[in-house]
């Protein structure tokens, strides 16, 4: 087999693609042909030790992929050689193969293509946690998605829209935007001026003074004040993530002024601490992938040989969806 060691936490540059035997499954273990597997926010972190994972040197990154159960361990029941499966939020990911845990395996039902499986667990389970169950999200709400053209933020729209909710993206660029609309957005926002009274005014514009219902904020940094200024009454703030790198500090008597709440979401603690609740979202979610609801937006799909280019991608910020990496 062959995989990207994380020897050191000087980042992907000093990623080394190394051949190693291939493993043998222990107790409790599924062995995993790795077809494909999706670069996700975390993995820039993660190789420079800022996450809040920190799996011990050496290790193979990759936080997220799918493929076919190629052997399984002593104990393993549910799961057999050939089956379609992903795994989300362990390591080893970028790789040809991977010994996991096969109790955090989830079995892929049929006609799920292995491809759109490596790029949807992480980003539409947070994103259906976040604004279902974090949010309450009802039909007929005004929600507000920032940084939408990237992987969860296009997970956002199509949730929401799913789920009967009125949705604005906001993006950098009009390219972002023209994508977002393709997506099914039902209004756009460019932000790449950096302008904060101009995009006050904007989202003032766009929902009738009224304000968003729900903002869902994976973006952080100097947006993060103008935005909570603008939300509606009695309204709910998502903190997804920190793409920007700056971690943003509000007034806290802005809550008091709009009646709104600031509601943190970390899907991957979710999952560990109420795994009944997420298993329900995830079956959600996979009943509308089949009903053509929801669909990951793939950005662009590169060889497993080429992390770095897709690391430099995404770095890049240009990224419309997901960067997927596949094993022919």
């Amino acid at each position: 087999m062959h995989a990207w060691l994380c020897e050191t936490l000087e980042g992907v540059d000093k990623l080394r693609w190394a051949e190693l035997p291939t493993p043998e499954p222990k107790a409790g273990e599924v062995r995993i042909a790795i077809k494909a597997a999706s670069l996700n926010f975390p993995d820039l972190l993660t190789v420079k030790g800022q996450y809040q994972f920190k799996p011990p040197l050496p290790f193979v990154p990759g936080s997220e992929f799918a493929g076919q159960v190629e052997a399984v361990g002593e104990g393993v029941k549910h799961l057999q050689p050939g089956q379609a499966v992903a795994c989300v939020g362990t390591a080893g990911g970028f790789a040809t193969h991977a010994c996991v845990n096969a109790a955090g395996v989830m079995p892929l039902p049929p006609g799920f293509d292995l491809v759109d499986a490596a790029a949807f667990g992480l980003t539409y389970g947070t994103s259906h946690h976040a604004l279902l169950d974090r949010a309450q999200m009802r039909a007929g709400e005004t929600v507000l998605v920032l940084g939408a053209a990237g992987g969860v933020g296009t997970a956002a729209i199509q949730i929401a829209k799913a789920a009967g909710a009125r949705v604005i993206a906001a993006v950098s660029s009009d390219a972002k935007a023209q994508f977002c609309k393709a997506l099914g957005t039902d209004a756009t926002l460019n932000y790449g001026s950096g302008n904060a009274q101009a995009m006050r005014d904007a989202i003032k514009a766009l929902t009738e003074g009224k304000g968003p219902d729900i903002v869902y904020d994976p973006v952080g940094g100097d947006l993060a004040e103008p935005v909570f200024r603008s939300i509606g009454w009695r309204g709910r703030y998502l903190v997804v993530g920190f793409a920007q790198g700056a971690i943003p500090a509000l007034p806290l008597n802005l809550t008091l002024l709009k009646g709104a709440s600031i509601v943190g979401v970390f899907w991957g603690d979710f999952v560990r601490r109420e795994p009944k609740a997420a298993a329900a979202g995830m079956a959600q979610l996979s009943q509308w992938y089949r009903e053509g609801k929801v669909k990951p937006a793939i950005d662009c799909r590169l060889p497993m040989s080429d992390v770095r280019g897709a690391y430099a991608r995404m770095g890049t910020r240009q990224v419309q969806g997901k960067v997927v990496l596949v094993n022919d």
